[in-house]
Parts: structure tokens; sequence; C-alpha cells
């Protein structure tokens, strides 16, 4: 209807853009903003990275509807795409159907309800809330009838040390720490890394992808060291599901990785928390754990332990935040990796994500706090089921439209990055950390 104030979506990633294209779809007006100047500004960030995921999981069902009106030609559904691929062949097509309901260079720098802090009771019902932002012309405040905040942990990864703070020295040496994993078909980056000790710290499946990496490197360049360290008190269930996984190319991977463990291209260094970087006379980086002990000397760190959401742009909203996970206290106990070790995340929709702020939703990777055990399908049918509600078919909301793939192993496992590591000290946790040598010889 004219006048109607647009909802705002706050990314342009694959599940603000398949927002959009949802409310698009109700015709519901939208502005998404964007602070990169395209279409997956950090997919493209790791654009060399293949995804465990296929085509037919990774496309949204109201944005294929969007693209097929628009010529798109359709990837083969069976086929990998890497990150490139996934910009390239699908993301930038649909921002380019979604034309200029996307507004690039744009930063969001606050939520809040109009003319209301957070402790102000009247008003926030009926309101529209005001979306702050830095633009390349300056200021502006967009006026909206809703928010959904889809703008990702991809800005916020977590640090090496292991009580979730910078290690002491950490920062001091940020030159030579990533935080993603490293594009070793770049000749400059693979030189980094050839011929040096290295070592990664993270579980997940962005640590697997790295070691693979990495162990092609140690086949070329003799002297390629890899140190896989592991809060957890035991490597496990780390190789994921092999054959038992409905993802194939997901357990592909961990057999991969388990492949170049055994074969003795990876020492690795379980229940090791780290407490601080220094360095030697020679410049090389040590790593100390909380109770002391210390590893021989690397070159280079690659810290892949997931990402945390960053949620101070929301500080003016009332928002119902699980204190461990920083997820919808209604998601987390779906998700909760200190709970849910062995299971499947349930769908799910509005129900869980609807906020004690009216209208404000977050989705996609941040929906997910720290728990990062996250597939693209997820926050589609996230997406799917608000826009629904936003559009006042609340059948069509709390309808659950999608089946997720089982991991066919305990803990979590997700397309973009780590689930959280083991909390330690259970079960299966050692007193301190230990060397654990697959395949490795004795070092003398």
């Amino acid at each position: 209807m004219p006048g109607e104030l647009p909802v705002v979506v706050i990314g342009a990633g694959p599940v603000g853009l398949a927002a959009a294209a949802h409310l698009t779809q109700h015709e519901i007006p939208v502005v998404v903003l964007e602070a990169g100047d395209r279409a997956g500004t950090a997919v493209a960030q790791w654009n060399h990275v293949r995804l465990f995921s296929a085509w037919s999981e990774l496309i949204d069902p109201a944005a294929e509807k969007l693209l097929d009106a628009a010529g798109w030609q359709r990837p083969a559904p069976t086929a990998y795409p890497s990150g490139a691929d996934w910009v390239d062949d699908y993301l930038a097509p649909l921002a380019a159907a979604l034309k200029d309901r996307i507004r690039y260079g744009v930063r969001v720098t606050g939520v809040a309800r109009r003319g209301r802090d957070r402790v102000v009771d009247a008003g926030r019902e009926t309101e529209p809330i005001t979306v702050h932002a830095d633009t390349q012309a300056g200021e502006e405040r967009f006026s909206a009838r809703a928010v959904i905040d889809a703008s990702g942990t991809w800005m916020s990864p977590n640090p090496l040390g292991g009580d979730g703070l910078p290690a002491m020295g950490e920062r001091a040496h940020a030159d030579r720490i990533a935080y993603r994993v490293p594009n070793l078909a770049d000749a400059e980056v693979r030189a980094r890394y050839a011929g040096r000790r290295i070592a990664i710290a993270g579980s997940g499946h962005s640590a697997l992808t790295a070691i693979v990496a990495l162990v092609d490197v140690a086949k070329e360049h003799p002297g390629t060291e890899i140190l896989w360290l592991l809060r957890r008190g035991a490597v496990g269930a780390v190789f994921g599901g092999g054959d038992a996984d409905q993802l194939p190319a997901r357990g592909a991977l961990g057999q991969r990785a388990k492949a170049a463990a055994e074969a003795g291209h990876v020492r690795t260094v379980t229940g090791f928390r780290t407490s601080d970087v220094t360095t030697t006379a020679d410049g090389r980086l040590v790593l100390e754990s909380f109770d002391g002990h210390q590893l021989e000397p690397v070159d280079e760190i690659v810290v892949l332990t997931g990402f945390r959401p960053d949620l101070s742009t929301l500080s003016e909203v009332r928002l119902d935040l699980d204190p461990v996970l920083e997820a919808p206290r209604r998601l987390a106990p779906l998700i909760d990796p200190n709970v849910h070790s062995c299971g499947t995340v349930y769908p799910h929709g509005v129900a869980e994500l609807t906020q004690p702020e009216p209208n404000v939703y977050v989705v996609g990777m941040k929906s997910y706090g720290r728990a990062t055990t996250f597939l693209a399908m997820t926050g589609y049918e996230q997406v799917r089921s608000i826009v629904a509600e936003l559009a006042g078919d609340h059948e069509a909301a709390a309808r659950v439209e999608l089946t997720l793939p089982e991991t066919g192993v305990c803990g979590g496992a997700g397309v973009f990055d780590d689930p959280a590591e083991s909390a330690g000290g259970g079960c299966c946790a050692p007193a301190g950390p230990q060397l654990v040598q697959i395949g490795f010889p004795e070092r003398s």
C-alpha cells in the first residue's frame, strides 16, 4: 500500500537476500542495507573454499522464482560450488534481480524504536523502528515496520585464547595469526606457509579444510609441519560421520583429513587451551596453555575456532537471548552443543525467533550466537517463516517446510564454520594437554 514503511534487512548475504526475495514475493516493500560494495561480500572473502552442500541445498525457493523470471541459468543441482561460484552464479544474479531494493556501502550502526531507548515502555507497539547507518554521503536514518538482521558473524571470529578472550600476546603477533582458511592457491599466501611449522587451532570443518589444504603444501615442500591444537580432551568424532553423513561432501572432507593424519602429516595436541603467545630469541612463536605447558616454536598460527555475534548495533532494542550462546532463548535449547552433542537441529522459524521487541528478528548465522552449526537451508526456512508472519499468513509461518540432513555423528556440523569446541572437563577430558601422534614418528 502507498506510504507503507519497508522492512529493513541488514546484510546482503545468502540469508539476507533470501529474506528480500520472500518479502518481494509477498509484495512487501523491502530495503536491504549492505556494508560492502556488492552482494555476498563475506562469502567472497572465502571464495577459495568449496562448500559441502550441493547447489540444490544452497538456493532459496523464493529466490529461485525471482531468478527464473529474470532468465537465470541454473547451476547443476548436484554440483558443489566454491564460495566464488556461490557469489557469481547465485548471489550476484539474485542481487541484480532485486534491483534497487539493495543499498551498498551502508554500515548499520544501531537499531532502535523511534524516540525511545530500550527502557521506555510507551509506544513500543506503535512507533516505527529506526535504523541508523553510516553511508557514503554521511549519517542516515531509515524508518522500518520491521527489521531482519542477517548481518552474520564473519567479522567477529573467536580468538585463540582458551578463555574466550585473546591470549596474552595474541594481538601483538596478529601479523602471523590468520583467522580464516588460508587461500593456498595464491602464490604469495602459499609461500607464507611452505616449509614452515604451522599451528592450527579448531575442531570444526574449517579446521579440517585447512588441514587438508596444508597437507598438500607439506607434500610439495619438505619441512612443512602441521601441529593441530584441540581444546577437547580427545580427537573423538572430530573427523565426522563419513559414509553416514547425509551431506556426502561433508563426510568426505572428514575422511580426507583423517587419512592425512593417519599418513603422518599431522601431529595433534588435545586438551590444549592457549593462554599466552610469546616469541623465542629468533622470533618464532611459542604457545603456552593455562597450566603452563609450552609447545615447540611455530612460524604461523591459523585460528579456526568459530565466530560470535556482534550485538552492539542492537543494544537499544529488547532482546531475549540465552546467556551462554547469545542466541534467541527459545532457539538455544535446540542448538546448544553442551546439551545436544548428538541429534539433529529441528527446523524453526518465527516462533523461536520472535523477540520482546516487536518486529525485530535476528536470523542466519547471527541467530545461532556462538553455536555455529549452521546450514544455509536453515536460514532460508527462518526467513520464509518470518516473512509469512509479517504478511499475516500465520498458518504458513507456523508450518515447517524443511527437512535437514543428519551428520551421522555426535557433535555439530555446519556449512560455514566450526561447531563450538567441547567445554572440556567432561568424561573424556584429561587433566592436561597430551600429544597424540597419529602415524607420526617419534622425535629424538
